[in-house]
């Protein structure tokens, strides 16, 4: 029996790289959204998850909207002309696809942040609660400990 991983009348080349690029053109990472904010990117990050979640700790950079109050809030507080990126808990959850939506349904150029919170605090990127920071170490199975890091972040090299 041959594997679909091995069947290559599965695979179409065509299809493959309009998949890839489209994962590309709607997702981002922790690491690429904390460089864009250093660089002083226009757009706004967005944390879709609840209050209890958002006082706990946040990314740092990031404003509160949760996704059952974006159709509301967005239009008075975020410019339609500017980019959105939003994030919610983590791999595990599809929260930041249904704010993405969302925001997608109101015409806003908008991104989403794979891995979310989970791997924003595990990269070791900078981390907020109500009561400032909060110091993190980096997890060594999600980013360099050392060669590659930088003062502001990390670079994985991809």
């Amino acid at each position: 029996m041959t594997s679909t991983l091995t069947d290559q009348t599965v695979f179409d080349r065509d299809s493959a790289i309009e998949h890839f690029a489209a994962k590309l053109r709607f997702e981002t990472d922790p690491t690429d959204v904390a460089a864009a904010l250093a660089d002083g990117d226009d757009f706004v990050l967005v944390d879709s998850r609840g209050h209890a979640s958002w006082h706990q700790g946040r990314a740092a950079g990031a404003i509160h909207l949760p996704t059952a109050e974006i159709a509301e809030r967005a239009p008075a507080e975020i410019p339609i002309t500017t980019p959105v990126v939003v994030y919610c808990w983590g791999p595990g959850c599809n929260g930041s696809t249904r704010a993405a939506l969302q925001f997608s349904r109101l015409g806003y150029e908008v991104r989403e942040m794979i891995g979310g919170f989970e791997y924003w605090a595990r990269e070791g990127l900078q981390v907020i609660d109500d009561n400032g920071p909060v110091e993190r170490g980096i997890d060594a199975l999600t980013a360099p400990t050392t060669s590659g890091s930088t003062a502001d972040g990390i670079s994985c090299d991809c």
